[in-house]
């Protein structure tokens, strides 16, 4: 079972849906045992790292990650960094080397929103089985930065922009919204329910 941490705040239905879709079991929960209970978790979008301290479950989350799949979707990805600028320079859950700040392209509308093609930077298991002309579906003004190790895929918009990063263990993030990616999108959260 997946366990959709629910934190107060964003709209995580999406991602819950997405995963009913395709037949894989998963529960929206706050209950710290049953994220320890999981095989895996997803920290949907729409999160402040605030919020997710308030919530109490930010030992858990860090605990849990270290231990099976997680899975952050564009500001939860964001989260998973040291550090992020979004909300005022916060810490974030240094579970992947790097950090989060606005994106800085003048001659492209921001936020970034809309449909990019992935481009690949190395093997990574969300992506397998994707084709060369996948694309994705991004809302965002912030983007991460972080070394090549960590990063799988990228878009192009003005510069690389992250679309999917990991630790090369269980953490996995996403900057796009694979829930609301279609066919594409789909694959990857069912590439993600797989994981072990």
């Amino acid at each position: 079972m997946i366990a959709i941490i629910d934190y107060g705040a964003g709209n995580i239905f999406s991602v819950k849906n997405a995963l009913d879709h395709l037949g894989i079991e998963s529960e929206l929960t706050n209950d710290k045992q049953k994220l320890v209970d999981a095989d895996a978790l997803i920290l949907p979008g729409l999160a402040a790292m605030q919020k997710l301290s308030e919530s109490g479950l930010v030992y858990t989350i860090k605990e849990q990650s270290q231990k099976k799949p997680f899975l952050g979707i564009c500001l939860g990805m964001q989260l998973l960094f040291e550090k992020s600028f979004e909300f005022g320079e916060q810490k974030g859950l240094s579970l992947i080397n790097g950090y989060v700040d606005k994106i800085e392209e003048p001659d492209l509308v921001i936020p970034h929103m809309g449909w990019n093609k992935l481009e690949y930077n190395g093997e990574c298991k969300l992506l397998e089985g994707l084709g060369d002309n996948e694309y994705v579906y991004f809302v965002h003004s912030y983007k991460a930065f972080c070394g090549d190790k960590n990063l799988f895929a990228y878009c192009e918009y003005g510069h690389k922009v992250p679309a999917v990063v990991g630790d090369g263990k269980y953490v996995y993030g996403c900057q796009f919204h694979p829930e609301k990616s279609g066919k594409t999108g789909l694959k990857i959260l069912e590439n993600f329910a797989k994981l072990r």
